[in-house]
């Protein structure tokens, strides 16, 4: 299953190119059957997963290059799991989202998300270090060209600078799996978590990880990629970059620099609890002085993010303040529900800016105004998602924030304390963002011309709006998945509780 999963969509991808070379109508029904069926396989997939079990499920091992030991080895677990589904749900909605807008190289377009779903997939399936490496750099290939063809008028900037930083940091990690290949006597991932390595070694393997993870996520100060890319990225592209590979690096951080670098994690946490809370409240009010409304979602991506990092580092503060292993396990929990959370939310918020900028071409907030009064459906959809991403109660985005909250409560009241400023800015943001595009007269001949979103526009955005809304208001299906396995990584990083 985890194969059909990884190979079926690059294959569906391949299939794409070649039959839909010449037709364009063609190309895009292809394209829609193969992520349809690749969502129905991942839903199945979900259906058929024990929740109770903390291991590593669906499991398939196979030699690949027999000389060195490394492996074909897939698997999926409580953390993986969600992940999968939320690749092949983001992949479903850009793919009908590209369906009347994208008229260059429409089959090229399609082919090249098809790919990059299957290889984030397989990123999140890998078990062998190796594998996981192929994959995590392969990811590099169909988004560089996505944003270098389909992308802005500075997309070869945008495109260079991303792939420069994320190849330079994977290049360490690199480095770093080579040698626990060394030490462990295998590329398995679970292989080097026994490993009883001195302090020193932890500390420069959980730096190299860091390296590679950091840029992904991203953390300040190498964020700087992630504004520039959003901006000249198509909004297939956006929606992919904030959704799903943004979330490769907190996945990484929870599969490689906790369990296998425990002692340097926690010798280390004040760096990530501090770049944490930064990315949380200066990259907050950053997004507040935004012209560019992708700008503004992409900085913001970067402080909810940062919410994430915060709840995985944090474990370490609060069994040193309060000694609960509860709350340790909650700021885990928290982290991972902020993730599939803001995939559903950050995908939603770029998907709308798409469909202004579609009918206006313009990405300037100043160009807005007053757009309830031309688009009441969109304007009530962008309301709910603003509110959505400012973490309002009874949606996904309050979820996960306020389970970190409420576990840093635990570490310190300052913890706390700066934590909850990113609620008080999301909602400052967030807010003027929709008093100056949503709201007011109209002042503007364009957006006086506006009209409503189609048919297609609002199946995507209520089905955003449905998965924000059901998170909120029942996230327990969700956290009971991942609990167990995040248990059993709590029990590999930290022995003694």
């Amino acid at each position: 299953m985890l194969s059909l999963l990884v190979w079926l969509p690059v294959l569906g991808g391949i299939g794409v190119l070649v039959a839909g070379r010449d037709d364009a109508a063609r190309a895009r029904w292809f394209a829609l059957g193969v992520a349809a069926l690749v969502f129905a396989l991942a839903v199945g997939l979900w259906v058929a997963f024990e929740a109770g079990v903390a291991g590593m499920q669906f499991i398939e091992r196979a030699d690949w290059i027999s000389a060195f030991g490394i492996q074909y080895y897939l698997g999926v677990d409580g953390i993986s799991m969600p992940l999968v589904v939320l690749t092949a749900f983001a992949t479903l909605l850009v793919v009908v989202a590209a369906w009347e807008v994208v008229q260059y190289k429409p089959a090229q377009y399609l082919a090249a998300f098809l790919i990059m779903e299957g290889i984030m997939i397989g990123v999140f399936s890998a078990l062998d270090a190796i594998l996981f490496y192929v994959f995590f750099e392969a990811m590099l290939i169909p988004m560089f060209l996505i944003i270098g063809i389909w992308g802005g008028p500075n997309r070869i900037y945008a495109t260079l600078k991303f792939f420069l930083y994320t190849f330079l940091g994977s290049v360490m990690m690199l480095i770093a799996l080579i040698y626990l290949r060394t030490e462990a006597g295998s590329f398995a991932i679970q292989d080097f978590y026994g490993l009883q390595l001195p302090l020193a070694t932890q500390m420069v393997l959980f730096l190299a990880f860091l390296a590679a993870f950091a840029v992904k996520v991203p953390m300040f100060p190498v964020h700087t990629w992630l504004p520039d890319a959003h901006v000249e990225a198509p909004t297939g592209g956006s929606v992919i970059l904030a959704a799903i590979t943004l979330k490769i690096g907190g996945y990484g951080f929870l599969r490689f620099s906790l369990p296998i670098a425990p002692e340097a994690s926690m010798a280390l946490d004040w760096l990530l609890i501090g770049l944490s809370l930064i990315a949380v409240v200066y990259i907050g009010l950053v997004a507040m002085v935004q012209a560019d409304l992708k700008k503004l979602i992409a900085y913001s991506s970067i402080a909810h993010m940062g919410f994430v990092t915060l709840g995985f580092f944090l474990i370490f503060r609060i069994l040193a303040g309060s000694g609960s292993r509860d709350g340790a396990l909650l700021a885990l929990e928290g982290g991972m529900v902020q993730m599939i959370s803001h995939g559903f939310v950050s995908a939603a918020m770029f998907l709308c800016v798409g469909v202004l900028y579609d009918r206006m071409h313009t990405r300037r907030i100043a160009d807005y105004g007053g757009v309830a009064s031309k688009m009441p459906v969109f304007a009530g959809f962008f309301v709910l998602f603003a509110m959505a991403n400012a973490g309002l109660p009874g949606t996904s985005g309050f979820v996960g924030e306020f389970m970190i909250v409420l576990a840093s409560f635990q570490a310190g009241f300052w913890y706390a304390a700066i934590a909850a400023l990113t609620l008080i800015l999301g909602a400052a943001y967030s807010l003027w963002m929709i008093k100056r595009v949503v709201y007011g007269e109209v002042d503007n001949e364009h957006v006086d011309t506006l009209t409503d979103v189609t048919p297609r526009e609002r199946l995507l955005l209520g089905t955003l709006a449905v998965a924000i809304i059901a998170v909120g208001v029942y996230p327990a299906p969700l956290v009971e998945v991942m609990e167990p396995s995040l248990d059993a990584l709590f029990r590999i990083v930290v022995p003694t509780f």
